[in-house]
This record gives structure tokens, C-alpha cells and sequence, in this order.
């Protein structure tokens, strides 16, 4: 007969404090760091998240190029702050010259937002099915497939516009659904290759490339289309996926103890690191007891929060500024971009100064939370001030910038808070919050054009302050229930023989 039953608490923090001690003894050996097998996946998950946001993000600035505009500018110019049926507000930011082979299309302001959407509603039906299979198959297959087929797709996209509207929202719903995989998926690796204090750093720089991918293709692309036309940067950003992919599928493995190049010390050091957090065996997930988490709770409805945040700056950035300042593309585009740069910067010093606090004997859930606040509520402040500071395009560009780039300081607090909680759930668990963080990115769009269309004139006050009032209320939730110890449904249990 056999019987389940969990490490007692005493035994726990025993285990614990014998772990923290070898950790401590191989932190004094010369373990690699940057020049690392460990640092070498995080620069090539950072790479792949590039690629993955990249293809998410260019058919919001192809889709200046790809409308005749001149067939709906009498529904644009209604309002002076237009609805995000484009990046830029409005088709008197289209260039002035296309190159004659590139198509353009009849799609009206409905059909261009289900465009749009499409894509969004793939993601959101995989992010936590995929982290619950890379928990199972291990995320080199995961990330590889989704990277691949997602590649595919994005090249299969000028092709698909030309067969019709129908193929290519199609397209754009699997390329969702590949995307979502790879969003997913990605974080089972740190199961077995982050050490605890290290993951700040580790998660900071693979997910800085989501920041990177936005940023150029909202930089890069309006140049390419003007260019080339606006094919070449699906057919250039596929591409590219497809080089990434190879990359990865012969770089990457699943663990330290298979990577055949890895030094000694470094898969000593890792392996000692998370004997206390991994388990060979596979282990059922406690659906109820996760469900009844407040702190698992806390950290869904702050992703959420702050995914409403990120959407905000992602859509409407280029429309904000094009609508209060109506400047020409070009100059939209190197405006748009500067945020993004600053955030990829602050995205990966935020892991180092994450981990810095926790050399310094900071609790963890104290630095989970200090990163958080620090991430979501100054960027929401700051947009709630613009509508209200139009005058200044000096003041505007400042606060934009500010706002943008203290968001991704969140990576080293509420996004990787599944890793501290529930360890060996992890891959399932921030998949799940992502999944249901990513319902923000169905609902801002259409919330917050409703609010531009029936109040033009205080149409972006509106939207600010919904913003403000949704990441205050689900930020006050986090810091009262956020944790960051092992919850008891994640301990690890063992069967006892009697």
C-alpha cells in the first residue's frame, strides 16, 4: 500500500538552507556567468521573442501601406483623434510613393480591426496549454515548432491577402496560435536552467526581446514598405524566423545534463542550484487547490492589469502622437520607436538590480513587489497627464518615453512570480497568466476605441483614467495577496510504502 504525503515544513526549510548553502559554496568557485551555456539560451530566447513580436507586431504598420485610404479618409477625418483603425491615426500619414508591384487593398475600418484581432484570439487559446506541454515535452520542441510554423505563416501572408480576405484572417488566427505556443511555452526552461538567483536576470533578457521585436518593426517597417513594398517585410521578418528557428533547435537542449558543451562547473553549479525545486517525476496539477490560490489569483489579475498597459502603449502610441501632433510617418516611426528603445534597456538592467536586492538580504517577495509597483503604476500616472499636457510636444515625448520604459520592469516581479510560488508548476502556471493576462489584448482595443468614437474631445482622458483605475485596483490586490514562498499544493510529495 502506498500513501502520498509532503515534506513537513521543518523539513523543508532544512532542505532549503542545505541548497542555499551549496549555492553560496559554488557562487565562491569561478562559475561562468555572461560567457555561460545558461546566458547563451537566454541571448537566444531573446532572440526568438525578437522574431515572435516582430511577426506579431508588422501588420499594424504594413496596414498604412496595404489600404487604398483615400476610400474611407472622409471616415477618418470625422474625428481629430481618430480610432486605431492603423498605427499611425489616420491615412494622411501614408507615404507619399508605393512601389508599383506592392497591392493595395479596399478594407474598410471593421474589416481592418478583425485583421487585426485575429491574431489575438489564436494566442489567447494556447498560452496555457503550451506551457503545460513544454512542462511534458520540453520547451526546445515546443519553441521550435511554434517559431517555425509561425515563420511560415508570416511568409505565407501577401500570398494569403491576395487569395482573399478570408484566408488571410485565417492565417492570421494560426499564426495566433503559433505565437501563443512560443509565448507560452518558453518558460519550462527555467525549470531547469535558472537558479534562483539568477532568474532575474536570465527571464529579463529573454523577454527584453518581446520590447526589441516591437521596436523594430515599428521602426523598420514603414522604411521597408516604402522601400520595397510591403510584402518584403513579411517575406524579410519570415525569413529570418526560419534562421532563428535552425538556431535554436541545434543550440538549445532541455537541461544542463544533456547540453554535451556545457562546462562542468556551470551544469555542478545549475543541477545543485534547483535540487531542491526539481523533480524527476511528473506530478498531476492540484486544478483545485489552484484554483482556491489567492496569491496564484493576485498574480493572474496584475498580468492582466499591466497587459492592459502594455496594449495601451503598443496601439496607441503611434496614433496618439500622429492625432495631437500630426506629424508626417517617418517622423511617427522614429517617434513611436524611442520608447521601446529605452524599455528594452530598463528591461534587462531590471533583472540585474532584481537580483542585486536579493544579494543584499531583500526578501523576494519584497523585490517581486518593489519591480512590479515600480513597472505598472508610475507608467499609468504618467499617461494619465498627457491629455492634459498637449500643448508641450517636448513634455508629451518625455512622458511617453517614461512610460514605456519603466514597463518592463515587471518581468523581474509579477511575470516570473510562478517560478517562486509553485516551481515545479511553473511552465503550466505563467502560461496560464499570460493566457489570461492576453484577454487585455482583445478588450483595449475595442473598450477604448468605444471610448475615442463617442467622446472625441475627451476621448484620451477617458482611456487614461480607465487605465489608471484597472492597474490601482488589481496593483492593491497583488501587494496584499502577492507571495513568494512555495505554496503548500506545490511542495513536492512522496510516496510512502507501508
Amino acid at each position: 500500500m502506498a500513501t502520498v504525503t509532503e515534506l513537513s515544513p521543518t523539513a523543508e526549510k532544512s532542505k532549503c538552507s542545505q541548497d542555499m548553502q551549496v549555492d553560496e559554496k559554488l557562487i565562491h568557485r569561478k562559475v561562468p556567468s555572461l560567457c555561460s551555456i545558461r546566458y547563451g539560451i537566454a541571448f537566444l530566447a531573446h532572440l526568438c521573442n525578437f522574431i515572435i513580436m516582430a511577426q506579431n507586431v508588422i501588420m499594424n504598420i504594413t496596414m498604412v501601406t496595404m489600404v487604398n485610404s483615400t476610400d474611407h479618409q472622409s471616415q477618418f477625418n470625422s474625428s481629430t483623434e481618430g480610432l486605431p483603425v492603423d498605427s499611425f491615426g489616420g491615412p494622411n500619414k501614408a507615404p507619399k510613393s508605393l512601389p508599383a508591384r506592392a497591392p493595395v487593398y479596399d478594407w474598410s475600418p471593421q474589416i481592418q480591426g478583425v485583421i487585426f484581432g485575429s491574431v489575438n484570439y489564436g494566442m489567447l487559446l494556447t498560452l496555457a496549454p503550451s506551457g503545460y506541454l513544454a512542462g511534458r515535452v520540453g520547451t526546445k520542441r515546443v519553441l521550435s515548432v511554434s517559431l517555425f510554423v509561425s515563420s511560415l505563416f508570416t511568409l505565407f501572408i501577401p500570398l494569403a491577402a491576395d487569395l482573399g480576405l478570408g484566408f488571410l484572417i485565417a492565417t492570421r488566427i494560426v499564426q495566433g496560435l503559433t505565437q501563443g505556443s512560443g509565448f507560452g511555452g518558453q518558460f519550462a526552461i527555467w525549470e531547469r536552467w535558472g537558479p534562483p538567483r539568477e532568474r532575474s536576470q536570465l527571464c529579463s533578457i529573454a523577454l527584453s526581446g518581446l520590447v526589441l521585436g516591437a521596436l523594430a518593426a515599428i521602426l523598420l517597417g514603414g522604411i521597408i514598405s516604402e522601400a520595397l513594398g510591403w510584402p518584403f517585410v513579411f517575406y524579410i521578418f519570415g525569413g529570418i524566423g526560419c534562421v532563428c528557428c535552425l538556431l535554436w533547435s541545434v543550440l538549445v537542449y532541455d537541461d544542463p545534463a544533456s547540453h554535451p558543451w556545457i562546462n562542468v562547473t556551470e551544469k555542478e553549479y545549475i543541477i545543485s542550484s534547483l535540487a531542491q525545486q526539481v523533480s524527476s517525476s511528473k506530478q498531476s496539477l492540484p486544478v483545485k487547490a489552484m484554483v482556491r490560490s489567492l496569491p496564484l489569483w493576485s498574480m493572474c489579475f496584475c498580468s492582466f492589469g499591466h497587459q492592459w498597459l502594455v496594449n495601451i502603449l503598443m496601439v496607441y502610441t503611434p496614433t496618439y502622437i500622429s492625432s495631437v501632433f500630426h506629424v508626417n510617418i517617418r517622423d511617427n516611426g522614429f517617434l513611436s520607436a524611442l520608447p521601446f528603445a529605452v524599455a528594452w534597456v530598463v528591461g534587462i538592467l531590471g533583472g540585474y538590480l532584481a537580483d542585486f536586492l536579493l544579494t543584499k538580504n531583500f526578501r523576494l517577495v519584497t523585490v517581486r513587489k518593489i519591480a512590479t509597483v515600480l513597472g505598472s503604476l508610475p507608467s499609468s500616472v504618467f499617461l494619465m497627464a498627457l491629455p492634459y499636457l498637449t500643448s508641450s510636444y517636448i513634455t508629451t515625448i518625455i512622458l511617453l518615453t517614461l512610460s514605456c520604459g519603466l514597463t518592463p520592469l515587471c518581468q523581474s516581479g509579477v511575470y516570473i512570480n510562478a517560478l517562486d510560488i509553485a516551481p515545479r508548476h511553473s511552465s503550466f502556471l505563467m502560461g496560464a497568466s499570460r493566457g489570461f493576462a492576453h484577454i487585455a489584448a482583445v478588450l483595449t482595443p475595442t473598450v477604448s476605441g468605444f471610448l475615442l468614437s463617442q467622446d472625441p474631445e475627451n476621448g484620451w482622458r477617458n482611456v487614461f483614467l480607465l487605465l489608471l483605475a484597472i492597474d490601482l485596483s488589481v496593483l492593491i490586490f497583488y501587494l496584499i495577496f502577492g507571495e513568494a514562498d512555495v505554496q503548500d499544493w506545490a511542495k513536492e510529495r512522496k510516496l510512502t510504502h507501508l
